[in-house]
């Protein structure tokens, strides 16, 4: 489960990481809160959620391009010194009592173009840090990482917010980004893969046509941005469920966001003990259908704890499915085009979600938060459905991606279904 951890840079990542997304969730929650103690206002928690997440819709392609034509680790390192300095900007407004809603959006805004940079070099630099063979492990690994953070962080920011007020969590975050900058500097990667020459827009457009071409790695990702455009916001409407219809404050927010995380945490280990990616095409789409199921009880709870426990599973499955999802795309994407690709996952996972966000607020200010939740819980056992019916064609253009790069090379014809794909 823990092999990752034998490479020196992966250690240094993983470590400057956990601090840094604990201090990532501590921000989320705060901000949240924030705005919505300003306004009350379902509609401006969407819209705060569409400018974080909408610049990197809009600038994940140029993100890719830059992953795959500069070093990522000088990449990464420039995205988390300005992450750094955005959540200090953020808590010095909060703590001076001068900060103005839209001064958060803007800030959000700017957060958001920079993640449009971030995370297509850094799911990219993973394989630079441990190869190819234990990049499923290290996939599953920092998903881990990401949502152990998602417990621990909103879990203080719920008693900070309650307590001292949303500016220290904000600082806090800001600080926790030294850590990670530090790991960065101190690893020693060799040179990646060959850097793609041309102009920007036809580096691009072979990105997009990459992915278009590609079934597994299309049928994949036109997946995710269904479930990122319709049921990632119900995160987004938390601070209602957690107010008007549990009636617990920012605790309760916190213990809410908490309880999903702690779903997720597990879902990553889940595949952190898997060696292979066999089979996790059928992962991929119970997971979704699990998670809409358990999105649909949850918008219909009216029991704090209740609602606390049916999050848990909603994690889960969240979790497995864009955790599945990436290390897939990742196996069948080759090295020089990796970082295009993965701008397009970013697009998808990430880049949906502000639509989704604003969607949702707008819905909810009509219909009611719980009733938007649950339709879209329904929307995502549909589109699970409809994934699950292309899986047969999905495998056998699957393995031809595997055997093309060479990763079954020297296997016996009858073991290669044991890189996960096999026909029947």
């Amino acid at each position: 489960m823990l092999r990752s951890l034998r490479h020196r840079n992966y250690r240094l990542f993983f470590a400057g990481q956990l601090i840094s997304l604990i201090g990532t969730w501590m921000q989320n929650v705060a901000q949240a809160w924030l705005v919505y103690r300003m306004t009350g206002s379902a509609a401006l928690l969407g819209l705060i959620g569409f400018a974080n997440q909408i610049p990197i819709f809009l600038v994940a392609p140029l993100g890719g391009y830059v992953a795959d034509r500069h070093r990522r680790q000088r990449v990464v390192i420039c995205t988390q010194t300005a992450s750094l300095v955005l959540a200090f900007i953020l808590g010095w407004l909060t703590l001076a009592g001068v900060v103005r809603v839209w001064e958060v959006g803007v800030l959000a805004a700017g957060l958001g173009l920079v993640n449009a940079f971030d995370i297509p070099a850094r799911q990219s630099f993973i394989v630079e840090m441990v190869g190819r063979e234990d990049l499923p492990n290290a996939i599953a690994l920092n998903s881990s990482m990401f949502n152990g953070a998602r417990i621990i962080g909103p879990a203080i920011a719920g008693v900070l917010v309650a307590e001292i007020g949303e500016g220290w969590c904000f600082m806090a975050n800001a600080i926790s980004y030294i850590a990670v900058i530090v790991g960065l500097f101190m690893m020693r990667v060799p040179p990646g893969a060959q850097k793609p020459i041309g102009s920007a827009i036809e580096r691009i457009r072979e990105g997009f046509q990459y992915v278009g071409r590609t079934l597994p790695i299309r049928n994949i990702l036109l997946l995710l941005g269904m479930v990122s455009l319709l049921g990632m916001p119900y995160a987004v409407l938390m601070p209602i469920f957690a107010d008007r219809i549990l009636h617990g404050g920012a605790k309760a927010l916190g213990i809410l966001m908490g309880a999903a995380g702690v779903g997720a945490c597990a879902g990553a280990l889940t595949l952190a003990a898997r060696s292979g990616i066999r089979g996790l095409s059928r992962w991929v789409m119970f997971s979704c259908a699990g998670f809409g199921v358990f999105l649909m009880l949850f918008s219909i709870s009216r029991i704090f704890w209740l609602s606390v426990a049916l999050l848990v599973p909603v994690g889960y499955c969240v979790m497995v499915q864009m955790a599945s999802s990436n290390t897939l795309v990742q196996t069948f994407s080759p090295d020089y085009i990796r970082g295009r690709v993965m701008s397009v996952y970013s697009m998808m996972f990430m880049g949906m979600a502000p639509l989704g966000s604003l969607l949702a607020g707008s819905l909810a200010h009509r219909l009611g938060a719980p009733n938007v939740v649950f339709w879209s819980g329904a929307a995502c056992i549909i589109a699970a459905a409809i994934f699950g019916r292309g899986i047969p064609k999905l495998r056998v253009e699957a393995r031809k991606l595997i055997v093309a790069q060479e990763m079954a090379a020297g296997i016996p014809a009858q073991e290669v279904t044991g890189t996960g794909i096999e026909t029947k």
